[in-house]
């Protein structure tokens, strides 16, 4: 619980790794508990806990807990499994059952229907509790049963995350004392198909669990059946849901793993390093660069100790890593001579040790690698180091007029190689000269050769999306990795612009609701840019019609606040303040967990901090998203963006486009207007989302979303302000939905449970034993 103890009143949001796989915690408000339970099967002999700083907040943890289960029990194929929730049905004291009446913990909570009879047994007993999974006697010896005596059970679940899969476990206990002649035989299956036939609870008070065999997704309907030759009611004691998170990441190779921690203590290396060295991926240690090799275990390519006050000899552990690329130990305080065993590094492409004590000869290899060229070497600056033997005693007769031969020589190549760069650069648009400080912006991304783009997409073979700048393709990396390509088309004058414009932005700005760019491609008439993949398109191909996976208003909630999100950094977080110009539900894209990040920066623009309130400057963007006071007066400010992200808002609540497809192109602002003054709020909404909603919640976010598109900036809020609002609005939202989480079916004559979960967490965390 974050409970604003730094009293900065900012929600942290952070990522949390249990071996190597990886969550996302967010938190509502201050006061919210987060609550994640874990089910995993180590693949090391130890586990790392890491909490993983995503954004300018601090990761915080409040309690940390650790049990062994038997082997035995959550067995699946692959992965770890998620709390999603446990539930104590038939509960007669409707309260939460756990330690010390759970041996592991496990927090029950309670559920009745009143379409449900509850039962129980007339005595709690141990041998309730007498399987492997060791449910708690007092969760078993309560059920329920049809309250009109039917034949049925039946609940359906509708998990907030269509994308994941989960596993579902069925307790079951025979807690009425019956007759011999009396039997209780159940058929259980999932949206009408079999899952398991003829389970028999002959034995009183003798537990029996349901393991699945496979994991489920979407809206599943369970149905628990009696069958023919069964006398007695179908029956339901207790029931587990968990998510299942199947990251496929390896950790790093063993031998890397070794020498790397040998190397920080032998050198008591001042850098965080805890964890795996490269797990998860894109958090490896400081100045550690790996290789991620798809299913095979990560190795450590590069490692960069420069300037971090290393003493005492290079020891040989260095030669240990197996596929070490670059090596930088320059600017230490080693000394000694070079080992020879350096050069058994077969895969060494530079090495740095400027700037040490060393002393002595460089080993005969390493010179013989550096003349053939398969070796970047680099000992200037060790007075005590030869290169080449003989070492010259007469050093001053020597040296001086050598160094001053050097000197001009590098003086010349290096304002060549300035001169080209600066061009170079400066064609890319990666030189960013700021007026105020003069600072100049370097491009941190990796750079492709035309040949290589070629190869990522296999030969631009699968058009993902189009628009004014180009064509985007879905391509490959070598390691695997899913990429997108945007290729500059060569008849797009302004999209060279673009071009320019979303590379400079991209190699500033970092935030997790912003699209990454991997790298980028300017080799002669090919330009291009290499972006992280999402793997379920854009927003607006979510919201059109006629789409299969419709989003749940509570998805739809959580897209709006990482859209918020990402323009309250660019315009709060970055100075100068940027300000997009073109936010539309088309440049939303969705991951493989529909976390939506903002992409397209083509258009932005920087709002100098000297130019106040506002710039001028000529009118683009989108038509029915583009702010109407910027499109009269040419003045922009970051208003313009929220009024586009207010469109953006009113499409989520409506499923509606922002020009209505009717003969008269209605604006969809002008839609909602006359339904709102009616108070027509069940009109305005998608009728998609089937009325799962809470009524004070939609209302909430309209209220924000008019706010937005006011026709004067003056009068809307800040995007900070919205983020604010939409997060209550999602508190209102969830606090209606665990009011009433359980709904019955009027159309059913048997029992049905409507389960709205939004994330994998509890609400109660660790309490005093």
């Amino acid at each position: 619980m974050y409970g604003n103890y730094d009293s900065k009143n900012e929600v942290p949001e952070f990522a949390i790794t249990v071996g190597f796989d990886e969550l996302d915690i967010t938190f509502e408000n201050a006061s919210q508990i987060r609550t994640v339970e874990i089910i995993q099967v180590p693949k090391t002999d130890y586990i790392y806990v890491c909490l993983l700083k995503s954004g300018s907040t601090i990761p915080i943890i409040s309690a940390l807990e650790l049990r062994q289960l038997n082997n035995d029990t959550y067995k699946i194929q692959s992965g770890s499994l998620v709390l999603a929730t446990m539930l104590d049905v038939g509960s007669t004291t409707n309260q939460i059952v756990r330690y010390k009446d759970d041996m592991y913990d496990r927090i029950w909570q309670p559920l009745n229907v009143s379409s449900w009879k509850p039962i129980s047994a007339q005595y709690t007993s141990d041998i309730l509790s007498s399987n492997v999974y060791k449910i708690p006697s007092a969760v078993m010896r309560t059920a329920v049963i049809p309250a009109d005596g039917g034949k049925t059970l039946k609940f359906t679940w509708y998990p907030n995350d269509p994308t994941r899969w989960f596993y579902i476990y069925l307790h079951f206990a025979e807690v009425e004392n019956t007759q011999v002649s009396q039997k209780r035989i159940l058929n259980i299956t999932v949206n009408g198909g079999p899952w398991y036939n003829e389970l028999v609870l002959d034995n009183y008070l003798s537990p029996h669990t349901i393991q699945p065999n496979f994991p489920v997704r979407e809206n599943v309907s369970f149905s628990i059946n009696v069958m023919e030759n069964s006398t007695l009611s179908p029956i339901l004691n207790a029931l587990e849901i968990y998510g299942l998170v199947d990251v496929q990441q390896l950790p790093t190779d063993q031998v890397d793993v070794d020498a790397i921690n040998k190397i920080k203590s032998v050198y008591t290396v001042n850098k965080i390093w805890q964890g795996d060295p490269c797990a998860p991926e894109n958090y490896s240690w400081d100045s550690v660069g790996c290789r991620y090799n798809g299913y095979s275990s990560p190795l450590i390519i590069s490692l960069n100790l420069s300037s971090s006050g290393l003493e005492g000899t290079i020891d040989p552990l260095f030669s240990r890593f197996t596929s070490l690329e670059y090596l930088d130990l320059s600017y230490n305080s080693l000394s000694g001579s070079i080992p020879e065993s350096l050069s058994e590094i077969t895969s060494l492409k530079t090495l740095n040790l400027s700037g040490n004590k060393l002393s002595g000869l460089v080993p005969s290899v390493l010179v013989d690698k550096f003349d053939k060229g398969t070796l970047n070497l680099s000992v200037t600056r060790n007075t005590d180091l030869c290169f080449r033997n003989p070492c010259q005693k007469k050093k001053k007769n020597f040296t001086v007029p050598l160094v001053a031969s050097i000197t001009s020589i590098l003086l010349v190549l290096g304002v060549l190689a300035i001169l080209w760069n600066l061009k170079r650069r400066q064609k890319l648009g990666f030189i960013f000269n700021s007026k105020k400080d003069g600072k100049t912006l370097e491009a941190r991304n990796r750079q492709f050769t035309y040949s290589e783009l070629v190869a990522i997409t296999n030969d631009f073979q699968k058009v993902i999306g189009k628009g004014g700048f180009g064509t985007v393709f879905s391509g490959q990396l070598k390691d695997g990795t899913q990429v997108a390509v945007k290729m500059l088309s060569p008849s797009s004058t302004q999209g060279s612009k673009e071009f320019q414009t979303e590379a400079l932005l991209l190699t500033r700005v970092h935030h997790r609701n912003l699209a990454s760019l991997i790298g980028y491609c300017d080799d002669g008439p090919h330009m291009g840019l290499v972006y992280e993949y999402m793997a379920n398109g854009n927003l607006q191909e979510h919201l059109a019609d006629g789409k299969a996976a419709v989003l749940t208003w509570e998805l739809r909630l959580q897209i709006g606040i990482d859209t918020a999100q990402a323009l309250e950094y660019l315009h709060d977080g970055c100075k100068p303040p940027i300000i997009h110009r073109d936010v539309k539900t088309a440049n939303i894209l969705l991951n493989e967990k529909l976390q939506a990040k903002v992409a397209d920066f083509g258009l932005c623009r920087f709002l100098p901090l000297e130019s106040g309130t506002h710039v001028s400057t000529a009118v683009v963007g989108t038509r029915g998203y583009l702010d109407p006071e910027y499109y009269i007066s040419n003045r922009l400010n970051e208003k313009s963006d929220v009024y586009s992200f207010g469109i953006v808002l009113l499409e989520l609540i409506s499923g509606q486009p922002a020009i209505l497809k009717n003969h008269d192109n209605t604006h969809i602002v002008q839609w909602v207007n006359p339904m709102l003054g009616r108070g027509e709020i069940r009109g305005i909404m998608d009728p998609r989302l089937g009325g799962y909603y809470d009524i004070n919640c939609v209302w909430k976010a309209v209220e924000i979303a008019m706010a937005c598109v006011s026709s004067s900036s003056i009068q809307r809020p800040t995007m900070s302000e919205v983020v604010v609002e939409l997060k209550e609005c999602l508190d209102i939202e969830m606090a209606g939905r665990n009011n009433s989480m359980v709904k019955n079916d009027s159309e059913n004559t048997a029992s049905s449970i409507e389960m709205m979960i939004t994330d994998i967490e509890t609400s109660l965390g660790p309490q005093a034993r």
